[in-house]
């Protein structure tokens, strides 16, 4: 996501920061840029003329900070206005209620608002213990029911049975009952996909709204339909009070037009991303994170939590051991931490997340392919465990049946083998010379010499 957004900006604002003062000519210039960026991103054009309003005005006889140059000022003044469009800082969901919380999902259909129930549910259910119940009221689409049911059963988390047959109003009454009586802490509420100029439709979400009195109502909507989610969001909270919104699909919206209308133009908060397909691809939305990303500068924080959520945290421990006891990283570590990475979305989610990678050269980041990790995995399953523990026994004749076991050319168990003997050398230097040593090695292994080539 941004990825358009962000290379236009991060060019613009180069040009700035290595300025020793702000003139208005030179600010008039880049902000023509940056409202020209945002407008390509699809951002809303009144989003974009308050935002362009408020840099301007901040930027020009702004008292500079002694430690910042003009220019990075500038760049800070931006940051601060992002922050500022999409929200301030991540709003949570309110639950501090009389169990259980109700949690009503509406928008459009096709937006993902099943998936993100199951999402939501799970999140709700790992990260802050919660019991969680959910149910359908969805009569109209075939199987959207068993949808439900099946990614309730998938996730773990406990589903409440409703048929087609029945009112929405009265699956929502007997719901919240069995919610109260068994002790549920979340009620999650699935709701049929309707538009807001359908009066019959919306009656009936206001109807089940007012039976349920939910602390969330949230709109989910798809974010690769640009501001016109926004402006469906604004049209949905006229007839529905909402609380926050959901965003899906953000993963494959490379603009971001969306993350910087809504809150703008509905005044309610963005509170979650939906980032991919998988059950745990559901996060938390942190304004200042995301204004980060746009700028170039990564989400360490980010990627800190999905270190911590994603770790196997005995694996780790082990890998720590064998380091400590000087025992060799052989392939089956090797094969542990590809799957590690895996499951943080891989290369590509990492790199989205690390500071600087936005200005890697196209032909650098093209070498990142994530389909790669599936074709090194599949190689290493294919040895033996003698050939994992001892990779120098692989030779000729082995490297042609692993190849062949793998699907794959000898010249990729080639590849895979050498990759193994860098990530092996740099292990051994940590071993030796700790993570400093470390570092020095990893930055000669990146292209131009460094973290930010170019620079």
């Amino acid at each position: 996501m941004f990825e358009n957004l962000s290379e236009r900006l991060s060019r613009t604002l180069k040009n700035v920061s290595g300025r020793g003062r702000l003139t208005d000519d030179n600010i008039k210039d880049t902000l023509r840029e940056v409202r020209m960026a945002l407008l390509e991103a699809d951002v809303a054009l009144p989003v974009v003329r308050d935002f362009v309003k408020r840099v301007k005005e901040r930027a020009v006889g702004t008292e500079v900070s002694k430690s910042l140059t003009p220019g990075q000022e500038f760049i800070k003044i931006v940051q601060a206005e992002l922050e500022a469009v999409m929200g301030e800082s991540n709003e949570d969901l309110n639950l501090s209620c009389q169990p259980p919380a109700v949690i009503l999902m509406a928008g459009l259909q096709g937006a993902g608002k099943t998936t993100s129930v199951g999402k939501l549910g799970k999140l709700l259910k790992e990260r802050q213990k919660k019991k969680v119940l959910v149910v359908s009221a969805d009569v109209y689409r075939p199987a959207a029911i068993k949808q439900l049911e099946t990614l309730a059963s998938d996730i773990g988390i406990d589903f409440f049975p409703s048929s087609v047959d029945q009112k929405p109003v009265d699956i929502a009454k007997a719901a919240l009952e069995h919610g109260k009586l068994k002790f549920y802490d979340v009620v999650i509420v699935d709701t049929a996909g309707r538009l807001h100029v359908d009066e019959e439709m919306m009656g009936e979400i206001k109807d089940v709204h007012k039976v349920l009195n939910p602390v969330e109502t949230l709109f989910v909507v798809d974010a690769m339909t640009g501001q016109d989610a926004a402006n469906t969001a604004k049209a949905f909270d006229e007839t529905l009070p909402l609380t926050g919104v959901i965003l899906t699909k953000v993963d494959g919206d490379a603009r971001g037009g969306a993350a910087l209308s809504v809150r703008h133009l509905t005044g309610k908060p963005i509170k979650f991303l939906g980032v991919g397909e998988k059950t745990d691809a559901l996060e938390p939305f942190h304004p200042d994170r995301v204004a980060s990303r746009i700028l170039g500068m990564g989400d360490v924080l980010s990627l800190i939590e999905d270190l911590e959520r994603n770790v196997d945290k005995e694996q780790a421990e082990q890998l720590a051991k064998k380091f400590k006891e000087k025992k060799g990283f052989d392939l089956e570590d090797f094969l542990g931490q590809l799957k590690q990475m895996k499951n943080m979305g891989g290369m590509m989610g990492m790199m989205d997340k690390l500071p600087g990678m936005s200005q890697l050269p196209d032909n650098v980041k093209d070498q990142v392919d994530d389909k790669m990790f599936g074709q090194m995995e599949a190689i290493i399953n294919s040895m033996t465990p003698g050939e994992r523990q001892r990779p120098e026994i692989i030779k000729g004749s082995r490297k042609k049946r692993i190849a062949m076991g793998s699907g794959t050319q000898v010249q990729d168990v080639n590849r895979l083998l050498k990759q193994f003997t860098q990530m092996q050398k740099m292990m051994k230097k940590m071993q030796k010379g700790g993570m400093k040593n470390m570092m020095r090695n990893m930055k000669g292994m990146m292209p131009g010499g460094g973290m930010f080539p170019g620079r």
